[in-house]
């Protein structure tokens, strides 16, 4: 098979790109190599097999509709391409604009022109569901929970866009469901929650779980963001790659859908809670400091993954408690990845 992966030299667009690799795809990886660290991704990528990696921002309609066309027969896309920080949107608005929502249109006219008939998968957010302060969050045993919604958030839950991230991946949204509508993409929406594992970069304002682990290991700055308490369903990154694999193969059941992807009432934590994880791995305290909150960040949010499980079959495979030691453990072994600083803001 042929896979066209978008963002492909990323965290989850490397893992992506090495299961399919290692199955014998050609994979086309589109990256344009901006975030710190994933050079050392895509040199571990190359010798995995019929890798092709085209250096290219989704940003530049013209390049990108003619690689489409190059690669008309491609049985399947991935698009991951994206702008990833809610604080980096608040900064930059129009840079996250544009490779979000008008980078994702791009992505689409490139598929519509070329003709496409494989699926299209887009890695949307949370973010789209927005702050939901009307559900109310109480505090249970030193963490955030809902009020009600004892599933977490379901597709059935109002779009309400808060942040200018929150805006540029929720218009993406919105537009990759109405290509199937409109023009018959076999397209595939995904609602991701927190998504965490092997080959992660974290940084301070994206990617907390494998940021604290790098921090911790490396004997960084720690700043926790408002009161800790703050809960995340977690999914690692294998059973993310499972959920992709099941609506690539579901035909019909997936198209024009939207899924909410996380790992559900069973596997969440809160920040707090994953620093005493570090701090029992290491036998030790850790010095951390605490700091405003963030525009747009949810006290608590959790997926309803029933959608998914029901129409594909799919559920998380790996606990919160296994997930954390596999980062843990792939960060201590291999540090060197991280020797100079990792200061991503995207």
């Amino acid at each position: 098979m042929k896979t066209i992966i978008t963002g492909g030299a990323g965290f989850i667009g490397s893992n992506a790109a090495s299961r399919y690799l290692r199955r014998g795809d050609h994979v086309v990886v589109i990256d344009n190599l901006s975030r710190e660290g994933i050079q050392k991704n895509l040199e571990w990528l190359k010798p995995q097999g019929q890798l092709e990696f085209v250096k290219l921002d989704i940003r530049h309609a013209d390049e990108l509709t003619r690689l489409f066309r190059e690669h008309r027969d491609a049985d399947r896309v991935l698009h991951l391409a994206a702008q990833v920080a809610v604080t980096t949107s608040v900064t930059a608005p129009r840079e996250d604009f544009e490779i979000n929502a008008l980078g994702t249109f791009n992505v689409l006219e490139a598929a519509r022109a070329a003709g496409l008939s494989g699926p299209i998968l887009y890695a949307s957010t949370n973010k789209v569901y927005g702050e939901m302060t009307e559900i109310g969050a109480v505090e249970q045993n030193g963490r955030y929970a809902y009020r009600s919604l004892p599933f977490g958030v379901s597709e059935e839950r109002n779009l309400d866009f808060h942040s200018p991230y929150g805006c540029s991946k929720g218009a993406a949204d919105q537009y990759v469901i109405d290509y199937h509508r409109i023009y018959g993409l076999r397209t595939i929406v995904f609602r991701q929650s927190c998504i965490y594992g092997y080959r992660q970069f974290g940084a301070e304002d994206q990617g907390w779980v494998a940021w604290f682990m790098i921090a911790s290991q490396l004997d960084r700055p720690i700043t926790v963001y408002g009161d800790g308490k703050q809960v995340r369903d977690l999914l690692f990154v294998d059973d993310l790659l499972d959920a992709y694999d099941v609506a690539f193969g579901a035909g019909d059941r997936a198209v024009g859908r939207a899924y909410n992807i996380g790992g559900g009432p069973e596997n969440v934590l809160s920040l707090l809670e994953l620093l005493a994880y570090i701090e029992k791995r290491r036998n030790r305290k850790l010095p951390y400091d605490f700091a405003g909150w963030r525009p747009g960040d949810q006290k608590v949010f959790v997926s309803d993954i029933r959608r998914a499980q029901a129409e594909l079959g799919w559920t998380p495979r790996t606990s919160c408690a296994r997930g954390l030691d596999l980062l843990y453990d792939w960060v201590a072994s291999n540090k060197g990845l991280f020797e100079s600083p990792v200061t991503v803001t995207a």
